[in-house]
């Protein structure tokens, strides 16, 4: 749940055919089309600031458009209020789920959820596969610590969990900040993590507009104006952050993002309030959206793809306000060894089509013969 795009813009709904693509760059890069309508939406900053903790990025989508039926008659992850397995990282307390025998798959979360988020993909996975679903530091049942955020504290606990806890080569798969904090990941590990699938990343390609020079700040700015505006944030923040967490708030925000909101249950609410109640997830939020949040830019899609190997899957919900299909286009541009799949659904696929999700999952994992010889290679 990572927008990439915060300017507020008009929507619209356009129409198009449904229609299955094949590249020839790659053998195993299909593109497939799932979808008859794209959304196309901006998101303001303030908007990000007060659904940003209760969504984790679902998409708003026209009542007009027909979506699959979600989740009906799946299986789902027993929640557990105190959690499942806990690890110790750095002197943090570390959350995840362990499920199921076999070739592991890391699931990595976006922001503002947790591993419960997984809730209809874990079960389905864990029939075939060893399947981990990580809490990120700061998010879910992990610990709310007061640490100053970036891209790299993710990398490394994914890095050290998969030397640590998984031990063998490794699949990963991530949702919005999830899905760049696999790719950050991957390029630290590349002799264990032998294949990435992507739900609508977040991340940025670089520009030259990126490359700024830092100018020295005046006296009055450092002592005046740069406390008054932390001051500021903090306050404006804060109310956010109050106003953000309230169940009723938080079931209001939901059912305005899933198109059908038979999955917004008590599940997933308490799954978003009951993590923000810590006594610290107030002051993580504010370090969250003023610091790490301002700072996207410093590291790039195209900066880490061009350090990486392994075979990408995209599984994209095309109606995505935030992240919309464009990106998945790019992203393959770039990386030819990608394999895309488009869906009718928002910004978190897995949990409004699960089973579609789950279905290209498998699919492409039984096309990558890594899984059967990675083993002899680490």
């Amino acid at each position: 749940m990572f927008a990439d795009s915060m300017s507020s813009s008009s929507c619209a709904t356009v129409p198009r055919s449904i229609r299955t693509e094949w590249s020839t760059a790659n053998r195993f890069s299909p593109t497939i089309k799932v979808h008859p309508y794209r959304n196309r939406c901006g998101l303001s900053r303030r908007d990000f600031a007060t659904k940003g903790i209760v969504a984790a990025g679902a998409s708003v989508m026209p009542s007009s458009t027909l979506v699959s039926q979600p989740a009906q008659g799946l299986e789902r992850l027993p929640f557990k209020k105190d959690g499942y397995k806990f690890w110790t990282w750095r002197g943090h307390k570390i959350h995840y789920v362990e499920e199921g025998e076999g070739f592991p798959i890391v699931l990595i979360h976006g922001f503002g959820a947790s591993a419960f988020h997984w809730r209809y993909n874990i079960p389905a996975l864990a029939k075939k596969y060893k399947v981990y679903a990580l809490d990120l530091l700061g998010f879910g049942w992990s610990e709310k610590a007061l640490v100053d955020y970036d891209a790299l504290v993710w990398r490394d606990q994914v890095a050290d969990f998969l030397k640590e806890i998984v031990k063998e080569p490794t699949i990963l798969v991530g949702n919005s900040l999830g899905g760049f904090t696999a790719l950050v990941a991957a390029e630290a590990m590349p002799q264990q993590v032998v294949g990435i699938a992507l739900l609508n990343s977040a991340g940025q390609f670089g520009s030259a507009d990126d490359s700024t020079t830092e100018t020295e700040e005046s006296t009055v700015q450092k002592l005046i104006l740069k406390p008054l505006k932390e001051i500021f944030q903090r306050v404006a923040l804060g109310f956010l952050f109050w106003q953000a967490k309230q169940p009723a708030r938080v079931e209001s925000v939901l059912k305005s993002v899933y198109k059908n909101t038979s999955n917004v249950d008590d599940y997933l609410i308490e799954s978003i309030t009951k993590p923000a109640d810590d006594p610290n997830a107030g002051e993580v939020y504010y370090r969250l959206m003023s610091r790490f949040m301002s700072n996207q830019r410093k590291y790039t899609l195209d900066s880490v793809l061009s350090k990486l190997s392994c075979p990408l899957l995209l599984v994209w919900g095309d109606l995505d306000p935030w992240v919309g299909p464009a990106k998945a286009t790019r992203i393959k541009e770039f990386y030819p060894n990608t394999t895309v799949v488009n869906l009718q659904a928002g910004h978190c696929p897995h949990d409004e089509v699960p089973e579609l999700v789950n279905k290209a999952l498998v699919d492409w994992l039984s096309t990558l013969p890594s899984i059967y010889t990675a083993s002899q290679t680490v």
